[in-house]
């Protein structure tokens, strides 16, 4: 009797010593973009399904950032990457969403075009003019910061709302004087020789792409959600180790030409996914607010408010 007691004083150490770890969900539904390389190198080469073997990946495509958070709000999605944008319209509409990463900026990838032919020489020419863009997406803090920087207010334009392919048939039969996009669309328009760029994200402070969840699917599965993102990181990195074989996954998805699909990894720094500092978010409530001062967002809001913190 005594021996038992003794050895289950032992189990019971070891338990303490050593406590289980959670179990990685049953299901993990993650929506990408044809223009998120992470996430289709991880696709492509199934690093979630490898990493993850009693968790069922679910892959879903979206055309936009804000589609992709509609989709988190109403528990169709547990985790996404969009641009800046959307999580602060998402966030003003009551989603309980979290930023749980953020990739570093791209102001190269961000882009105004005109066509080869158009009058318009720079930002101060939009005066009046239409132009389209994805409300509630990164183009969307494009074109307001461009605005604002040359003097410029969004009144002083014709927004058109459209999603990237809608906008890109108008701008190409010319139904709008101007397009707001992000890569590929942009790399595409520029290789078919109608298009040129009237002015990129340089010098306008814009912030990365970031990651989301939904907040009750992050605070259930913490380690996992790490886990996740680093294997993100992991897959970006193949651009730069792997570039040929980069290169032709991320033509599958796309089916774009090679120079197109080379001009935008080109185009796109490092990437890790980075944990959100104060810099983060302190830029994303500087947009935020830049919004709301501006009648875009309907109410203010606070970003450290859907900022994720594991539990301890």
């Amino acid at each position: 009797m005594k021996f038992l007691n003794v050895f289950m004083a032992g189990l019971a150490l070891i338990s303490l010593e050593n406590p289980v770890m959670a179990a990685d969900p049953a299901t993990l539904r993650i929506g990408y973009q044809k223009g998120s390389i992470a996430l289709l190198l991880a696709k492509e080469h199934g690093l979630l399904e490898k990493r993850f073997a009693q968790t069922a990946v679910q892959w879903i495509e979206f055309p936009a950032g804000p589609q992709m958070l509609e989709a988190l709000n109403v528990n169709a999605l547990d985790i996404g990457s969009t641009g800046d944008i959307p999580p602060l319209f998402a966030q003003a509409a009551g989603a309980d969403l979290v930023y749980i990463g953020a990739e570093p900026p791209k102001p190269q990838a961000e882009t105004l075009l005109v066509r080869a032919d158009s009058p318009l020489q720079d930002i101060a020419d939009l005066k009046g003019k239409k132009v389209a863009f994805q409300r509630g997406s990164s183009s969307h803090n494009l074109i307001l910061r461009a605005l604002n920087k040359a003097g410029l207010s969004y009144q002083d334009i014709q927004p058109v709302n459209l999603p990237p392919a809608d906008a890109r048939a108008a701008f190409e039969r010319g139904s709008v004087d101007a397009w707001a996009t992000w890569e590929p669309y942009s790399s595409l328009a520029l290789s078919q020789g109608n298009a040129r760029v009237l002015a990129n994200g340089e010098g306008l402070n814009l912030s990365g792409p970031v990651y989301t969840a939904r907040r009750a699917y992050a605070q259930a599965n913490g380690a996992f959600v790490h886990a996740v993102l680093d294997q993100l990181t992991g897959a970006e990195a193949l651009t730069r180790s792997q570039r040929e074989e980069s290169l032709k996954v991320v033509k599958k998805y796309m089916g774009l030409p090679d120079a197109v699909i080379a001009s935008y990894l080109d185009n796109r720094p490092p990437s890790p996914v980075l944990p959100i500092d104060e810099s983060i978010i302190n830029a994303q409530q500087m947009t935020a607010d830049l919004f709301y001062q501006n009648q875009l967002l309907p109410k203010k809001i606070v970003v450290r408010d859907a900022v994720w913190h594991e539990p301890d």
